[in-house]
């Protein structure tokens, strides 16, 4: 093989080209071309992909298929590539709004709160349960068990939905403490046998019908509304012990540091479910959206946050 200097040369600066132009592709992150007003000069958003995340709280299988749904609606809708997660633990939420790593997050008021809180993000919309911006919290368990109120599980094992949970922990929890049941110098632990944290809802009632607890808490809609949680077959062996509330309603979170056009768009976009798409709002959002005062919305759970800093460890 007749190899020359200059074609040495060649070879070398084509490599050298092509490089850098991996690398001035690679440092584009996720912002595409925007002007002055962070917007795209397609009228659309500035982002190349948009992430959104989804509560953990139903039948995987069914989170998969509306995962899917979703990123095809608004992939259309926005014109851009959309990616839904579904996270199994919240922890990570707040970070990944703060480094930029998730756009949109369909959180409990719990979790919005405490993204508020520590200035990562603000609220977007809630949906509303039956036209209210709240619902109930409710304690399953077996039906053919003899218990009638919370008093009856004492010294019984139970499972929570999550630790972030608003309905399936938080408010369960501020009940107990109105009650005297726990408080500064009675942990949760020493009023329960066990208490065990599910990754959602329905985790969480499973530990009911294989007899691992007594009683799970979780949202009034898991039990009374259709079969999105539960089958009629699982619903037939259960029954509510006892209702406790109001619980605000789950919110759509999107991170502070989104464009104010980009973040405009989107609320627009998700507003059109209420219209075009109704069916496949119900489904991954359990209702129809609306916008709300974030300050107004989580008065109730801030206050039952500061119930749970006094309750003994």
């Amino acid at each position: 093989m007749n190899i020359t200097y200059k074609s040495i040369a060649r070879i070398f600066s084509s490599t050298c080209l092509a490089a850098l132009a991996f690398l001035l592709a690679s440092c584009g992150g996720n912002s595409a071309d925007i002007d002055a007003n962070g917007t795209s000069p397609d009228g659309g958003l500035s982002l190349k992909q948009l992430v959104i995340a989804l509560k953990a709280n139903k039948n995987p299988e069914k989170m998969l298929a509306e995962k899917e749904s979703l990123e095809k609606y608004l992939s259309e809708k926005l014109a851009r590539q959309v990616k839904v997660i579904i996270p199994t633990s919240s922890a990570a939420i707040v970070e990944s709004f703060k480094n930029g790593t998730l756009d949109i997050g369909y959180l409990s008021s719990t979790d919005a709160a405490r993204n508020l809180d520590d200035a990562a993000a603000s609220i977007l919309l809630i949906h509303l349960k039956n036209g209210n911006p709240h619902y109930n919290s409710i304690w399953l368990s077996l039906k053919d068990k003899d218990y009638g109120s919370i008093e009856d599980l004492k010294d019984k094992p139970v499972a929570f939905a999550s630790h972030s949970s608003t309905s399936g922990f938080l408010i369960p929890t501020w009940d107990l403490s109105e009650r005297g049941l726990v408080g500064p110098q009675k942990a949760l632990t020493d009023y329960f046998a066990q208490t065990i944290y599910g990754t959602g809802y329905v985790s969480a009632v499973e530990k009911v019908l294989n007899g691992e607890v007594e009683a799970a808490a979780v949202s009034d809609y898991v039990y009374k509304g259709d079969n999105k949680y539960l089958s009629d077959e699982q619903k037939a062996k259960l029954k509510i012990v006892q209702e406790q509330g109001p619980v605000p309603s789950h919110t759509i979170c999107y991170r502070l540091s989104l464009s104010a056009a980009d973040r405009d768009l989107i609320r627009q976009t998700l507003l059109g479910m209420n219209e075009d798409n109704p069916e496949l709002r119900d489904k991954v959002f359990n209702g129809e959206l609306v916008a709300v005062n974030p300050e107004e919305h989580l008065k109730v759970t801030r206050e039952a946050l500061e119930v749970q800093k006094t309750l003994k460890p």
